[in-house]
């Protein structure tokens, strides 16, 4: 009765008057307020003056593309970024394909594709082919496409080989088949964002990163699923599943991506986060992927859930080939004493701290380990800490570990920041019923947290980022006094505080045992927009074990 009461209040056009003084006070209890009576007549004009406000707001019609003035940016006073000055990049050895390459064309990685395609023993035309059949064929049993694209793959892959021809290589990504999560937009293709009420939705342009690509000569092949709105892994036409055990599903939202690389039927996908999208199905699924840190990767033309929060990143089978895309959707690599985001339009110019450091030298590594964060059922993936420190010793290096403890702050109760927005992003569509046609209809689903989000008083939303700042500052300064971390992905809280913070994360596979049939995944956290470090770091682990490179047999 009370919600009902206080639903009527915020959401409908009824004058307050002294009939329903009982109401008001019914309300503010509901969100913690004690009034009495008295003090509620005094406040009926008030909300009635409200709620005409409201009438006013709701009667510009909003595209999701708009985000709200004074984006966030984790760039906030007080935080310089302080980067060690390495890009991730080495230099690479040649790579030749194995001599078996057309049994195993669908495990090659981009590099040696890129040696298959430019000593002509493979067209672009012909590798995007077998691609497009193969994720046809996985597609019957994971449910991971929403849209092929053969005609606009196949005209891409024309130019790519009439390119390669004249001798214009575009870079390592030349003639690579990828595949799209369905809320970045694809001019010509329908982006439905996963969810029934937009099953039809086309956008007339391409969003930022798919230009970049483009531009790169990587050839987009298929718009993958993701779970309604960016949240599970069910979406308008089925579950997608998961390729180590299609009985299971593939987490979310980035349900799609994960496991249309994991099974190969791309070769790398972009996904994206808000609170987990990109970490919990690659972890699901043994993929090895990059969320970056806020702001790094422009969202134009991407779905809005968070504007404060969402972030786009590569998925792909190695840590090596998620890097090269990576250096592509964000441009060069950052070396210099400031970092300028313009382009993305999020942050401006900012100054940085640049460490004294060898460039590209690994030499002492001092890793943080969130306390108590190897324990239960996590505690085999401590197993990579040994991995890594005999790594680094091979090149004449040394680790360092120590326990960390992370800021202590309520990050549960602030990610009200998500739910909030979310429900302003789709506002629209709850007060239009349509989200009755959303297939997930349950306590935890989209149309109940976007009813429930409105009533959340702007107030504690504004108390959250207050608090968000001070988590910003602590957890930065926490992270100068180590290298990265290395963690389970979803250790003490870890993955929303830094979801909330903006602090890159990149997620790779872990087996147990060579018999082991479900991957496990092991996370390393850095300083904000200190990703080149980062891989460095994670890339000389995983190039030193073989967990990327067993996949899943469909």
């Amino acid at each position: 009765m009370l919600l009902q009461v206080l639903l009527v209040l915020c959401m409908t056009q009824e004058t307050p008057d002294s009939n329903n003084v009982p109401g008001i006070v019914s309300a503010a209890e509901l969100v913690g307020l004690e009034i009495t009576e008295g003090e509620a007549e005094l406040m009926a004009r008030d909300i009635a003056d409200q709620l005409s406000s409201y009438a006013a707001l709701r009667a510009v019609a909003l595209p999701n593309a708009i985000s709200p003035t004074g984006a966030f940016t984790p760039l906030i006073p007080g935080l310089t970024p302080r980067l060690h000055p390495v890009t991730g990049e080495t230099v690479r050895p040649k790579f030749s394909a194995p001599e078996n390459w057309r049994e195993v064309l669908f495990s090659l990685s981009i590099p040696e594709l890129g040696t298959l395609l430019r000593s002509g023993e493979l067209t672009c035309v012909e590798l995007v082919d077998a691609y497009l059949e193969n994720l046809t064929r996985l597609d019957k049993e994971l449910h991971c496409v929403i849209t092929l694209l053969p005609e606009r793959a196949r005209a891409q892959a024309r130019r790519c080989d009439l390119e390669l021809a004249e001798g214009r290589d575009r870079g390592p990504l030349h003639g690579i088949p990828w595949g799209a999560k369905d809320l970045l937009a694809v001019n010509g293709a329908p982006t439905t964002w996963g969810a029934k009420p937009f099953e039809n939705q086309v956008i007339a342009e391409d969003a930022s990163v798919v230009r970049r690509l483009d531009q790169a000569g990587a050839v987009l092949i298929a718009k993958l699923s993701l779970g309604a709105l960016a949240m599970g892994d069910v979406w308008f036409g089925e579950k997608t599943r998961n390729p180590w055990n299609p009985k299971r599903g593939s987490s979310g939202s980035s349900a799609g991506p994960a496991a249309a690389v994991a099974a190969g039927g791309v070769v790398f996908a972009i996904g994206s986060e808000t609170l987990g999208s990109i970490v919990s199905p690659s972890a699901r699924c043994g993929v090895s992927s990059i969320r970056p840190s806020f702001g790094r990767v422009s969202r134009e033309g991407a779905m809005a859930l968070s504007w404060s929060m969402d972030k786009l990143g590569p998925m792909a089978r190695s840590l090596d080939d998620a890097w090269l895309v990576q250096e592509v959707i964000t441009g060069p690599p950052v070396l210099t004493s400031t970092l300028d985001f313009r382009e993305e339009g999020d942050a401006g110019v900012v100054d940085v701290e640049l460490l004294s450091a060898d460039a590209y030298a690994l030499k002492k590594v001092r890793v943080g380990i969130p306390s108590g964060a190897f324990s239960g059922g996590d505690a085999h993936l401590e197993s990579v800490l040994g991995e890594l420190r005999s790594a680094l010793e091979s090149q004449g290096g040394s680790l360092e570990v120590v326990t960390v403890e992370l800021p202590d702050y309520p990050s549960d109760a602030m990610l009200i920041t998500l739910t909030a927005e979310a429900a302003a992003a789709f506002d629209a569509l709850t007060r239009s019923g349509r989200d009755d046609e959303l297939v997930a209809q349950h306590q935890y689903a989209w149309p109940t947290i976007f009813r429930a989000a409105r009533l959340i008083p702007a107030v504690e939303y504004i108390t959250a980022q207050r608090l968000r700042a001070g988590l910003i500052l602590d957890f930065e300064a926490m992270m100068n006094s180590v290298d990265l971390l290395i963690h389970p992905p979803f250790a003490n809280g870890i993955l929303g505080v830094t979801n909330l913070t903006g602090h890159p994360t990149l997620v790779a596979p872990v087996f147990k045992d060579p018999t082991d049939t479900q991957p496990r995944a092991i996370s390393f956290t850095g300083r904000l927009y200190d990703e080149g470090y980062l891989v460095a770091v994670a890339r000389l682990w995983q190039e030193s074990t073989s967990h990327h490179k067993r996949h899943p047999e469909l």
